[in-house]
């Protein structure tokens, strides 16, 4: 049962699906005709087919598939769809295709396919109409398309050179060389050049096409142009002047960069009269077009521009009796007094009630406007009045129309009138110098015309009148021309009165006054100094209540006489002031004077100084002495000049140093690095009245190089020149190299010289008895001392010296003396009582004793038989070596001195031996 049921339900659906396309094929209608024009000109394709009359019967909508394709390369180029309902009428169906490519280039198919908007099924395209390219070129000569164009600037072009039949384009270039797209034809008769955003910096290019023959006629070009579409004229409007013309004027607008028969193309045409409008138009700044008005009022006018690359329309409409713009007025003349000017003018707008306006320029450039609408009918005029006495005024007049004003006329040309003279209004500015004299006083009196002060007129002369204010005197008066503004009167010590007119021709101002006190000497104020700025020199006072105003007084060139004085006058309740003046200049000192006033009499309060800036101070400081110590130089600049001359204060002087290390490290000192990197030692002297400064703590022996420049608020000048020092040397240290070196070495010299005599007497030589040749015998000891045997030893020399000299050099022996030879030697032999003393022991020995000053040593020898020997005591061995006893010496000179043992021995019984050369015994060298 359930698969009889899905059976059922399958056909069911099948029979549905059959119904809907056996009905949707009922709505395919496919194209029945198709036809294909071209309009070269615009390369445009025209394009016209229809779908049979059965489906315009039904009135169905259709939409349409069309493809274009350029033939030779079978590319579709464009597809595009087209929505349709069609009617019964059986038109048939169009469209247009716009190409890029010239048409002449290549040849271009078009074919169609459609469809019902309710079904989902296209009909079968339709075979492909041709339209035919000249593919090649039947010409003398290739061939480029398009041959003319005018291209618009940013748009995209593609060219074409055709061949030929049977010839190859060789080459196909654009001059200027510029970038494109190139593409060759399958059979190489056909080449395409592509330009992208094309711009007007390149205004024309030139297409060259060449092809592979040789000969002239297988070259061509063509030239195409880049430029703009014009621009929608501006500021359009109308407008008559005499209600017989209407002029149309408008703005251009920007350059099209197309010239001659491709400029722009200016026309204008009347809507409600359907006819051109008959105006020939000028363009200049502005374009304009006139023609005569005729019996019509109302106009809708509209101008159209055109050039190759499009149009562009305005539109005005108007009441000709609304846009009425009156021609400016003419032949300007006036009538004046001392405070009114009547100025009259013509105009050309004959019948039109118009409404005029003046211009009126101030002497002091403001400028003010003056309405007037009374008009004759030939000529027009004003009434200016509130004017200043003989003040120029420069005037011009315009006009508009009364009724329905639109806009106002051209000015008229200028024209400049001076009012009439009157008398000076208010009075002159004054002020004086007092110069004490002799007896006297002279007083300078400066005048200048103030800002409440009207000359009306051109000022003649100035009066001046003084008398004594007590009274008593007639007063006096002089006359100084107008070109002066000062003047010199002398009087005495009394107090004056002095007033001061101006006049003209006519008449007097008000009188000036200044009283001049009494005498009573003039009190010494000191200066203060005052800081200039950028735009003048700040002045302030103390207040005083008693002054009823405030003067302050200066000289704009204080080094020039006369020093051009200045004056400037202050309220009661100011005390400060910024004097400024364009000759101020830096560098410059100027001295103010405040004073103040009190019923026309002035009396100096303070006394200022300064300058508008301040600059180094010139010239540097010129050190004129030097004082040099071996550790410090004193500098002096006594004639320096810190005066008024100086285009700064001079605070005070700087000295430098060159230091003797890269670091500045003299006491009192700072490190100043010069702009090459060098660095000074800096000394400041803040006081500008020191000229005198000693630099400490130099080194002695050295080489210094040293600088004085004055510093104010606008510093110093550059470091140019030194003074070059070089220090001493130290006396003291003179003095301790003497101490240390000469003495000690004079002392060497001197020792050297005496050097044997300094030796004999501070440090004998002092021969050792143990290293004597005297004990290079056969050894004999006793104890530890070597003994020299007599009988073992012959002296060589043998010297007996005298008694005188024996006492002479020990005052403390005894002894007798026999004189053996001329020598200074001398034997001795002591006496039974001193001989008494060496007995110390009862066993007597035989000793030998031999002596030298310096040294003694007791030697114990055998018995002689030819000698009487000295018996000491000798009980025990140490005592055979017992202390020398300076008492008896035999010296041993030469052989002159020389004895034989039995000579010597018959002479005394005992004797001492002193030895001071080399002693020979039994043949050999002791």
């Amino acid at each position: 049962m359930m698969n009889h049921f899905t059976v059922l339900a399958v056909l069911l659906l099948l029979r549905t699906c059959y119904s809907t396309y056996l009905q949707q094929e009922s709505l395919v209608f496919p194209v029945t005709y198709l036809n294909i024009s071209k309009n070269l000109a615009l390369q445009q394709l025209l394009v016209e087919w229809d779908v049979g009359k059965s489906a315009h019967d039904a009135e169905l909508a259709m939409s349409f598939e069309i493809q274009v394709r350029q033939t030779d390369e079978n590319t579709t180029v464009w597809t595009e769809f087209q929505n349709v309902t069609l009617d019964k009428s059986g038109k048939s169906l169009h469209w247009i295709w716009y190409s890029d490519l010239p048409l002449e280039c290549l040849s271009h198919s078009v074919r169609i396919r459609s469809k019902a908007e309710s079904s989902e099924v296209w009909s079968q395209w339709s075979l492909w109409e041709t339209v035919l390219g000249l593919d090649t070129s039947n010409d003398s000569g290739p061939q480029i398309f398009p041959s003319e164009k005018i291209i618009e600037e940013g748009s995209d072009i593609t060219l074409c050179c055709i061949g030929r039949k049977g010839e190859i384009i060789e080459d196909f270039f654009l001059a200027p060389d510029i970038d494109v797209f190139k593409h060759t034809s399958s059979q190489g008769q056909v080449i395409l050049l592509t330009v992208k955003n094309a711009t007007h910096q390149v205004p024309h290019i030139t297409a060259c096409c060449k092809e592979s023959c040789s000969e002239d006629q297988c070259y061509v070009h063509a030239i195409l142009s880049v430029g703009r579409p014009p621009d929608t004229p501006t500021d359009f409007s109308c407008h008559t002047r005499d209600m017989k013309i209407v002029t149309c004027t408008w703005s251009q607008g920007g350059d099209t960069y197309l010239y001659g028969r491709h400029s722009p193309k200016y026309t204008l045409s009347e809507e409600f009269s359907q006819k051109p409008v008959p105006c020939t138009v000028s363009c200049a700044e502005q374009c304009s077009c006139s023609w005569d008005i005729g019996q019509q009022r109302i106009f809708n006018i509209t101008v159209t521009v055109e050039n190759p690359l499009g149009k562009e329309t305005a539109v005005d409409a108007f009441d000709v009796t609304h846009r009425i713009y009156p021609a400016a007025p003419f032949q300007l003349w006036e009538e004046c007094t001392d405070t009114e000017i009547t100025l009259y003018w013509k105009h050309q707008n004959k019948g039109i009630e118009l409404f005029c306006q003046t211009e009126v320029l101030q002497p002091d450039g403001k400028i003010e406007l003056r309405n007037s609408s009374n008009t004759h009918l030939h000529y027009g005029s004003i009434t200016l009045a509130g004017l200043q006495p003989f003040t120029e005024y420069t005037l011009r007049v315009r006009c508009g129309a009364a009724q329905h004003f639109w806009m106002w006329s051209e000015w008229s040309e200028t024209l400049t009138i001076r009012t009439k003279e009157a008398s000076p209004l208010g009075k002159v500015d004054i002020w004086r110098e007092i110069t004490p004299v002799f007896g006297g006083r002279n007083v300078t009196l400066f005048w200048k015309q103030g800002s409440s002060f009207r000359a009306n007129g051109r000022i003649i002369s100035y009066e001046v009148t003084w008398e004594k204010v007590e009274g008593g005197s007639e007063p006096e008066s002089i006359s100084s021309l107008s070109v002066y503004n000062s003047t010199t009167i002398s009087i005495d010590n009394h107090s004056y009165r002095i007033s001061v007119v101006a006049k003209n021709y006519v008449g007097y101002s008000l009188p000036s006054v200044l009283i001049i006190p009494r005498d009573t000497g003039m009190k010494e104020l000191k200066e203060e100094q005052v800081n200039g700025r950028d735009d003048g020199i700040f002045i302030s006072w103390e207040p005083r209540h008693t002054y009823d105003s405030y003067i302050i007084d200066w000289c704009n060139f204080p080094m020039l006489q006369p020093c051009d004085l200045q004056w400037k006058k202050f309220g009661p309740n100011t005390s400060s002031a910024l004097i400024n003046s364009a000759a101020f200049v830096p560098g410059v000192r100027y001295n103010f004077r405040v004073y103040g006033s009190v019923a026309d009499a002035a009396t100096l309060l303070e006394k200022k100084t300064g300058y508008l800036r301040e600059l180094p101070p010139l010239p540097d400081p010129t050190v004129e002495k030097v004082e040099l110590s071996f550790n410090a130089v004193t500098l002096s600049w006594d004639s320096y000049s810190a005066n008024e001359s100086q285009p700064g204060f001079v605070r005070g002087y700087h000295v430098y140093v060159s230091p003797t290390e890269e670091d500045c490290n003299l006491k009192g000192s700072k490190k100043h690095v010069l702009p090459d990197d060098s660095v000074l030692c800096k000394y400041t002297i803040e006081n500008p009245e020191e000229r005198r400064y000693t630099v400490k703590h130099l080194l002695p022996n050295t080489k210094y190089k040293l600088a004085v420049k004055a510093y104010s608020g606008g510093g110093e000048t550059p470091i140019i020149n030194f003074i070059y020092i070089d220090t001493p040397l130290n006396s003291n240290m003179l003095y301790l190299v003497a101490l240390l070196v000469i003495v000690p070495a004079l002392a060497a010299a001197l020792c050297r010289w005496k050097l044997k005599w300094v030796k004999e007497h501070c440090c004998p030589v002092i021969p050792s008895p143990n290293k004597s040749k005297v004990l290079s015998f056969k050894e004999f000891k006793v104890g530890s001392e070597k003994v020299l045997k007599i009988s073992d030893c012959i002296p060589d020399v043998l010297a007996v010296d005298s008694k005188a000299e024996a006492q002479k050099l020990h005052p403390w022996s005894q002894p007798t003396e026999d004189k053996i030879s001329d020598h200074n030697s001398s034997w001795t032999c002591p006496d039974e009582k001193e001989e008494s003393q060496f007995t110390a022991s009862p066993a007597p020995q035989t000793h030998t004793w031999f002596e030298n000053f310096a040294y003694s040593s007791h030697l114990a020898a055998e018995s002689d038989p030819y000698q009487k020997l000295e018996t000491l005591e000798a009980s025990k061995p140490e005592l055979s070596a017992a202390r020398y006893q300076p008492h008896y010496y035999f010296d041993i000179f030469n052989e002159d001195a020389a004895s034989t043992p039995r000579e010597t021995a018959g002479r005394k019984t005992s004797l001492r031996y002193v030895s001071q050369t080399d002693v020979h015994c039994l043949g050999r060298r002791l």
